[in-house]
């Protein structure tokens, strides 16, 4: 059932699904969540249940404010603390030790977990209603609405599509953002960015002031649990296989298979020459930030018209295109 989120009737009710231990679809500025009670081991395994999704896989908690991160974590880093200073609220997921009586169950059993700040306003007004309730609710956890692995929502719709009319969707738009946050650890005495975003390596470094260590494919080296949402090799990727390649790949292939070609979608920056009527081909902005809020739908809806390849035109190797990158290598890889 999808409500319009920007109802207090539809938040009231919204709370109270929650509070009854029940899933929500609740809309963000990066990606739509399947929310449930961070606190409750019950409501948290519905997620997982829900999703198809291993129990050790942390998810990530969304809180109101700041001040929420208390309830959930037992140490703060002043690095940490600037970063929420610079980009809360806003789609910058912390990895900070947890406090060992609160949320193992959303942490994956994990000593550590995920914490964010979600601007939008819908998710704003849940959470704050959830947390002036009684007894108060701190945070929700609220990995991507859809099957795990698979490409994320970012409209009410989506979600719908992926767990049926049973489950209560809060409608806020299409989400501004398109991918999921930039991922932090903050729990190895520097900052180590396990998942790019929207938010740059070089805004993280200058907000918080130190240099970012390592990275995700050393820490995977050392054969250690996931410690966040997505960090995966294989993840985010539509039912269609997903191959990437530059524009002078892309027209060869077209031109190979000529008027024969057929069930390919193709998603290119480049003009390209097209010599069948039946390849589907979209046009990838220029602009990192706009391809970004539009990649998951577009990957959706070439799933939707039956494409059984995907060709997508490499992006550019640089900072701004960190988190499309990372979301179509990880299609790929799938």
């Amino acid at each position: 059932m999808i409500l319009d989120g920007a109802s207090p009737a539809a938040i009231t009710q919204a709370v109270q699904a929650i509070a009854a231990g029940e899933l929500l679809g609740l809309p963000t500025e990066t990606v739509y969540g399947l929310a449930a009670d961070a606190v409750r081991p019950d409501a948290v395994a519905r997620i997982f249940a829900a999703k198809g999704r291993p129990s050790n896989h942390p998810l990530i908690v969304h809180v109101a404010d700041a001040a929420g991160v208390a309830h959930f974590a037992r140490d703060v880093p002043g690095f940490a603390q600037r970063l929420m200073a610079a980009f809360w609220p806003g789609p910058l997921t912390l990895i900070l030790p947890r406090r060992p009586e609160v949320g193992a169950a959303t942490a994956g059993g994990q000593d550590s977990i995920g914490v964010r700040c979600p601007s939008h306003p819908v998710a704003q007004a849940v959470l704050q209603a959830l947390a002036q309730s009684t007894p108060p609710v701190w945070g929700l956890a609220a990995p991507s609405a859809n099957q795990f692995g698979r490409v994320s929502p970012t409209t009410a719709a989506h979600v719908a599509a992926e767990f049926g009319d049973s489950l209560l969707v809060l409608d806020g738009g299409p989400c501004a953002v398109g991918i999921e946050s930039a991922i932090v650890d903050c729990t190895r005495g520097a900052p180590v960015l396990l998942r790019p975003g929207a938010i740059t390596r070089a805004q993280v470094e200058a907000a918080c002031g130190q240099r970012l260590q390592g990275d995700v494919a050393a820490l995977a080296a050392l054969g250690e649990a996931p410690r966040a949402s997505g960090t995966l090799e294989a993840h985010y990727a539509p039912a269609a296989k997903l191959r990437l390649m530059d524009a002078k790949a892309l027209q060869t292939s077209l031109d190979l298979l000529g008027a024969e070609a057929a069930h390919i979608a193709v998603y290119a920056r480049t003009p390209l020459r097209l010599l069948s009527s039946q390849v589907l081909l979209r046009r990838m902005p220029d602009d990192a930030q706009a391809t970004a809020q539009q990649l998951f739908s577009v990957l959706r809806d070439f799933d939707a018209q039956g494409v059984k390849l995907i060709w997508v035109e490499l992006v550019p190797a640089t900072a701004e295109w960190d988190g499309v990158r990372d979301r179509l290598q990880r299609a790929a890889a799938a």
